[in-house]
């Protein structure tokens, strides 16, 4: 489970990089609802769903997860 400081860090990254919601979600193939989820602390990203974010924010699994 994703804690509640590393969604705001996955949030605030996502929104300096000029993505929203629904642009992560297309570039990584998910949907938004699962972007949502994740930003709120309600689900458990796989590793390679982590790597795919971490890839189109430029940052490495440390920094975000």
């Amino acid at each position: 489970m994703i804690t509640v400081a590393e969604n705001l860090k996955l949030k605030s990254q996502r929104i300096l990089c000029g993505f929203t919601q629904e642009s992560l979600a297309k570039a990584i193939g998910v949907s938004r609802q699962t972007i949502v989820s994740i930003e709120k602390g309600g689900g458990n990203p796989t590793l390679d769903l982590c790597k795919k974010i971490c890839k189109e924010l430029n940052k490495t699994l440390d920094e975000l997860f």
